[in-house]
């Protein structure tokens, strides 16, 4: 459960004051100046750098630390994008086709019906957790926050539990499971395999997200708060999502379809090398790239069938939501290459060096180097780039005697922990429910806690009683 670390080497703590430092000004400049968050981590990237003592390929001539600085810069920044790029885009391509075909807004009612209306809440939280997978945070609580208000105008009750069942679904996903970005750079920063990632992101996420629902249940009785009209969304629109014709909408399974076929074909190709077999095409089908771009196949002929909408007509529709997917984008891949800046400044090699001589989980660290840059800086996707980044030295030096999986989820449950101001979720969830601050910060905020403890626990458990190691 615990990796031992040994070094005699003298540590330096110059590299904890280049990470001070850089998050400073990330803070400020963000928070304060109102600086884009993109030019905001690259100058954040090229100050670390700067910072550093020494950086890998650093010529000795003048001016040759800070030319490197931003020569390395632009290398990360490439590499993020590499990873994460064309997986980004295609999930906004799948998200908005589900949106905009009905399939969405089926899924949820075929849960509602299966569920029934008395543990309505219970729906909301399964149903967002797998659409989830391919949707974004922020758009997915822009697509389901309507029909908690559409459940509350028609039950007259559970306002906030409907709430907080969507955000403790849709979170959870979002920190653990690719195409989400902040998991696609972890996988690549800790050498996981994609489909076990997708696996062990899902199954771990279940006990948090019942615990956040048990969570929620006892906010909602201790807050109850009202159903608010907000100003993008009057009552007549609610009632028009209650009284919407369900033979309008996509069957189910084609509105799943998008969402699972990639989650299944990954995962074919990692139960394959589990298994020891070899199959090219197997390989091929089940590249993340590929997979996901059958999954927008499959979002746009569904989108196209139910809106009989032409390839032009697609096109222009998926451009503002692909407008959008291109700044996630650079600010991800602006966030990844200050994370692997922190490491070319030597402050996982600092951490390592701190912990020599002593037992130290690292499941526990990665947990609070991951909710320490959250709440520092607002962002999990950075939270997630920075913290991998950072404790993979460690991983490389000792290998713990569990399998890497449990600190990538240990990392996510951090991630996650702390959201507050500086948290554009955070504002997301209060202007579009119709909380007050002090409300969102009693609800949301408590619950994401609550979920990353949670996580963190069952992570901690399982690494103990299955630590598949070797695997």
């Amino acid at each position: 459960m615990f990796a031992a670390i040994n070094t005699s080497a003298p540590v330096s703590l110059w590299p904890f004051f280049v990470l001070t430092v850089s998050l400073v000004f990330i803070i400020t400049a963000i928070s304060r100046w109102r600086i884009h968050p993109f030019i905001a981590l690259i100058i954040a990237a090229i100050l670390t750098g700067a910072l550093a003592t020494q950086l890998p390929g650093e010529k000795p001539s003048a001016g040759g630390h800070w030319v490197r600085a931003v020569e390395l810069t632009t290398e990360e920044f490439g590499k993020t994008a590499g990873i994460i790029g064309i997986a980004i885009g295609l999930a906004c391509v799948i998200g908005v086709c589900l949106m905009e075909s009905g399939a969405a807004d089926k899924v949820v009612r075929r849960f509602l019906a299966v569920f029934g209306e008395k543990r309505a809440g219970i729906a909301l939280l399964a149903s967002t957790y797998i659409l989830s997978v391919p949707i974004f945070f922020d758009t997915m609580f822009m697509l389901m926050v309507p029909l908690a208000m559409a459940l509350a105008l028609r039950t007259g009750k559970d306002y906030l539990l409907y709430v907080l069942a969507i955000c403790g679904g849709g979170v959870i996903t979002h920190s653990l499971t690719v195409p989400h970005p902040g998991p696609l750079a972890m996988v690549d920063n800790l050498k996981v395999d994609v489909g076990f990632s997708i696996i062990a992101g899902l199954v771990g996420g279940i006990i948090p997200a019942i615990g956040g629902w048990y969570v929620s249940k006892w906010l909602n009785k201790k807050l109850n708060l009202p159903l608010r009209e907000t100003a993008g969304l009057p009552w007549d629109d609610l009632k028009a999502i209650i009284a919407k014709p369900e033979s309008e909408l996509p069957c189910f399974a084609f509105s799943i379809a998008p969402v699972l076929v990639p989650v299944l074909l990954i995962s074919l190709t990692s139960f394959s090398k589990i298994l020891g077999i070899s199959s090219a095409i197997i390989d091929f089908i089940g590249n993340k790239n590929i997979a996901l771009l059958i999954g927008g196949a499959l979002g746009i002929a569904l989108l196209a069938r139910q809106r009989k909408l032409t390839l032009d007509q697609i096109g222009k529709v998926l451009e503002p939501p692909l407008a959008t997917a291109a700044i996630c984008i650079l600010i991800t891949s602006a966030g990844g290459a200050f994370g692997l800046m922190l490491r070319n400044a030597g402050v996982g090699d600092t951490i390592q060096g701190l912990a020599a001589n002593h037992n130290i989980n690292l499941i526990v660290l990665s947990f609070l180097i991951a909710l320490v840059i959250r709440a520092a800086q607002g962002s999990a996707t950075i939270a997630m780039l920075t913290s991998s980044s950072i404790i993979y030295p460690l991983i490389t030096a000792t290998p713990p005697p569990y399998n890497i999986i449990y600190v990538y989820l240990g990392i996510g449950f951090g991630a996650l922990s702390v959201s507050w101001m500086n948290d554009s979720g955070f504002w997301v969830v209060s202007k579009l429910s119709g909380f007050t601050e002090r409300e969102t910060l009693a609800s949301w905020t408590v619950l994401l806690f609550a979920i990353s403890l949670i996580g963190l626990l069952t992570t901690l458990i399982f690494a103990t009683l299955l630590p598949l190691h070797g695997l």
